[in-house]
């Protein structure tokens, strides 16, 4: 069992930044550094999305509309998962998830959804114009 709780959401005007944060707890293993990790985002009436993934080797993987923008991170010694969102737009606004592929060093497709198997609750971000 994993537990995964993204913070850091919040409103901002256009080209405003935003650092979102996922604290992983485990029942066993607790080292975020071991597995895939990813974003994911879900707008109003779209399909969750990839943002950004990054695996036990620290190779990052993005969403176009991410890249340039985002930067995906983990602290092991917080067990803490980031996302650094800078030059944002109203189109980033939705849920945003933090997702884990527990048990896997890496994953065919990062910012594939059935790639992982644990999700947290997700963090709002709204982007005004």
């Amino acid at each position: 069992q994993v537990d995964l709780v993204e913070s850091g959401g919040g409103s901002v005007q256009a080209g405003g930044s935003l650092r979102l944060s996922c604290a992983a707890s485990a029942h066993f293993y607790n080292d975020i550094s071991g597995y895939c990790m990813g974003w994911f985002r879900q707008a109003p009436g779209k399909q969750r999305e990839g943002v950004a993934g990054i695996d036990s080797d620290g190779r990052t993987t993005y969403t176009d509309s991410a890249k340039g923008r985002f930067n995906i991170s983990r602290e092991p010694a917080k067990n803490t998962l980031y996302l650094q969102m800078t030059s944002l737009k109203p189109e980033d606004t939705g849920m945003y998830y933090c997702a884990a592929a527990w048990g896997r060093h890496r994953v065919e497709t990062p910012l594939g959804e059935d790639e992982y198997n644990y999700w947290g609750e997700g963090t709002q971000v709204t982007v005004s114009s």
